[in-house]
């Protein structure tokens, strides 16, 4: 079973890169930070996968949530932001 999360993290690994794309080349800002999110939400993801195959699921659930507030509060932050920025204009 242990196998089986590790090649389902590797996969994950793999699926952060794609929209790593979109937030390097992507061609609005709406784009790069619609990106960020999906990067965070695979991130926590994974980040899950390890609690398991570590055996320690509580420890990183506490981890994940954490991360999720962060990730939560970073794009509020960035919204207002460019909301800012649109509302000069």
């Amino acid at each position: 079973m242990d196998k089986f999360f590790i090649y389902i993290a590797v996969i994950l690994s793999v699926f952060i890169f794609i929209p790593l794309y979109r937030v390097v080349k992507g061609p609005t800002i709406y784009d790069r930070m619609l990106s960020s999110g999906s990067i965070a939400t695979t991130s926590m993801v994974l980040i899950l996968l390890i609690g398991f195959i570590f055996d320690r699921i509580d420890m990183f659930i506490d981890i994940t949530m954490a991360y999720a507030v962060l990730n939560f509060i970073g794009v509020i932050a960035f919204a207002k932001y460019l909301g800012a920025i649109f509302e000069k204009k």
